[in-house]
């Protein structure tokens, strides 16, 4: 193609060359002119033709059923259940404090955990508080972000659920405590002897406060239970979720929706400067000199890209949906934060995929309105679109983005395409590079990204030579993948 149009070019520049000759100065800036526009045109257009001509014969190959329909449940189903030997916790005059901090998905996991503690330390536990001194600056209530009432009565004959501390206990003396991260049930039993001399515990840290594996089945179930029934948005932040979906599927049938982690916090705090300017790399350098409460300040953004520790660029999420072979017109709705560099980003994604919507196209400005006090709520449609979605693909593994990946897990494996981003950084250096053409590029992805659509598989354990807290730290979070105690065989108990 490019041989002979480069062929044909050269023959008109010859005769223009020799026409132009003869004729005066305007007339020869005038054919030079459009010479130059001509060039521009001719490469512009084999410029198109690149791109779809490597990207369509790897699409041609894949069936709608491979790119939209869930992988095989192979008989599993969700069991969050308890079991014949389970034992309630009801009666106790005993209570359980919280606050709950940091955003959505933590104030859910805490939250669980939190349930299952105190059933464990046979509690009352009172409606958690949210912390608004954290760094998100929500003022949310519980109620703003959770059906309170729902909440109390779906863990009814498990655990005693009060919206606050009686009166009497108001002023009593309470113990404060720092659970110890990452406690098993004989740790929270030992726990149980503050009851001795106090009545109330006030819980003051409540981030990954119980171990993920070797848990009782009764203990993560509840888990479960508290998770992904008890914990429901409010009926006016569900059905406006739901009416989103329902305009999506209006418009497109199917969609995709992809959580863009690329807010201006995350990259500060991971390091990541990949397809920044040099003034917003070192926007983003001061941004976390300046947060305290990030422990690490020196990070070598080459590295962290290199070990799969930055979330894909909006421009890395386009051309790798197309690589798995989904057609431009795919409808993708953007899910969750505001992407760091605005529209002119957020193009680059565009630019691959033109049907491009988030909640601000879909909702009306009185639909978001109603919400936008809050970021805990504008979080929750997010949360209820991707939960619904035909395709989930997260741009990292933030807290977020595993907690939807767990909860389609619970719900038989929906499809979610987890990026291997070790694997794409080198990728996409090759293709950069010049190393690598598109068609060799989405093939190598495509094999890459075989087992990563949401099959059911066990959860990782800890990583090999790790001991102590650390160890935990590296076993997959237990509400990332709850199998398999909440996922269950049709012969399961």
């Amino acid at each position: 193609m490019f041989n002979h149009r480069g062929s044909s070019l050269m023959k008109n520049v010859s005769t223009t060359t020799k026409f132009i000759s003869r004729k005066s100065p305007r007339a020869i800036a005038l054919y030079i002119f459009l010479l130059f526009a001509f060039s521009i045109f001719i490469f512009v257009f084999n410029a198109g033709n690149i791109e779809d001509d490597q990207f369509n014969p790897i699409s041609l190959q894949i069936t709608d059923e491979e790119l939209w329909d869930p992988p095989s449940s192979r008989g599993l189903r969700p069991c969050a259940h308890p079991t014949s030997k389970y034992i309630p916790s009801l009666g106790s005059d005993r209570y359980l404090i919280v606050n709950c901090n940091g955003g959505l998905n933590q104030i859910r996991t805490a939250i669980s955990d939190m349930v299952a503690v105190a059933y464990i330390m046979t509690a009352v536990l009172v409606i958690p508080k949210m912390d608004t001194q954290s760094f998100y600056h929500d003022s949310s209530t519980f109620s703003d972000i959770f059906d309170e009432l729902h909440f109390i009565t779906t863990l009814q004959q498990d655990v005693r659920i009060v919206k606050e501390l009686p009166k009497e206990l108001e002023h009593v003396p309470r113990a404060q405590k720092h659970f110890t991260s990452w406690s098993n049930v004989g740790y929270y039993k030992e726990m149980a002897q503050l009851w001795n001399e106090y009545q109330v515990i006030n819980v003051v840290e409540s981030d990954s406060i119980l171990a993920n594996n070797d848990l009782p089945l009764d203990v993560q179930r509840l888990r479960c239970r508290a998770m992904y029934h008890a914990l429901r948005f409010p009926p006016s932040i569900e059905s406006l979720g739901k009416e989103l979906v329902d305009r999506l599927r209006t418009q497109s049938g199917k969609y995709i929706a992809v959580h863009l982690s690329y807010e201006k916090d995350m990259l500060a705090f991971t390091g990541c400067t990949s397809g920044l300017t040099d003034a917003e790399s070192e926007e983003l350098r001061i941004m976390r000199e300046n947060t305290k409460d990030w422990k690490v300040k020196d990070i070598n953004p080459t590295e962290q890209r290199k070990g799969g520790f930055c979330p894909l660029t909006p421009k890395e999420v386009g051309i790798f949906l197309r690589a798995i072979g989904y057609p431009p017109s795919t409808l993708i709705y953007v899910a969750f934060g505001e992407i760091y560099g605005g529209d002119a980003r957020l193009s680059e994604l565009k630019s691959y995929f033109p049907n491009l919507v988030s909640k601000e196209k879909l909702a009306t400005k009185e639909e978001l309105n109603a919400v936008s006090k809050h970021s805990t709520q504008t979080a929750a449609l997010d949360y209820i679109v991707s939960l619904e979605s035909d395709v989930f693909v997260p741009s990292s593994s933030d807290n977020m983005a595993r907690a939807i990946e767990g909860h389609r897990r619970f719900f038989v494996h929906r499809k979610t395409i987890s990026p291997d981003r070790k694997g794409l950084a080198k990728l996409f250096d090759e293709l950069e590079r010049g190393k690598l053409k598109i068609s060799s590029f989405a093939e190598r992805v495509q094999q890459m990204h075989k087992n990563r659509r949401g099959s059911p598989r066990k959860r990782k354990g800890a990583a090999p030579g790790m001991k102590g807290e650390e160890r935990f730290k590296t076993e997959e979070f237990f509400y990332d993948n709850p199998y398999h105690e909440c996922i269950c065989s049709p012969k399961g108990v």
